[in-house]
């Protein structure tokens, strides 16, 4: 039995002519400028409730600092007694848990190419990466060598169906 398939833009408004053609191009810009009001007007209302909501929030983030640094200084104070002589990392007061965590070390570089160079005159090869990777690049400038080796393929560039609706801009 053959394979059914639907018709693209079967239930779409098709330009029968060049005229109806524009006439698309100019509701779709027409559309796109509208869209980009409500989005403006979107953000414009955001931005008033982010604001206000900043305003109300900000005397309690500072009374959640000053609360915890508070905290801070009584649990150091008590940490060995809260920590069981330093056998656990956290303590639980009932209604939350305090707890230690230490950060992993971070290396910070200043000067790469610099670093790099004295680490090889001074032979740390160990501290040094060589990384290794396709040239893409390169096998899209000669796509009928790249197809030859196994696992390459060079697909399309394909096509975009792209409308630019005429829009001036204010100056």
């Amino acid at each position: 039995m053959a394979k059914k398939t639907k018709t693209l833009g079967v239930n779409l408004p098709v330009p029968q002519n060049r005229d109806d053609a524009a006439a698309a191009i100019r509701q779709i810009g027409e559309k796109n400028r509208e869209i980009a009001r409500i989005e403006a007007n979107m953000n414009d209302r955001l931005a008033v409730i982010k604001e206000e909501s900043e305003v109300l929030a900000a005397p309690l983030k500072d009374d959640v600092v000053g609360l915890t640094e508070g905290l801070k200084v009584w649990a150091e104070a008590n940490r060995a007694a809260l920590t069981n002589g330093g056998k656990v990392k956290s303590a639980d007061l009932g209604t939350g848990k305090i707890n230690w965590r230490l950060r992993p070390a971070k290396v910070t570089l200043r000067e790469v190419e610099k670093i790099i160079e004295r680490l090889k005159a001074l032979g740390k090869q160990k501290f040094l990466r060589t990384k290794e990777e396709v040239n893409k690049e390169a096998m899209l400038d000669a796509p009928d060598e790249a197809r030859m080796i196994a696992g390459v393929s060079i697909g399309s560039e394909g096509e975009d169906f792209v409308v630019e609706p005429f829009e001036a801009e204010i100056s």
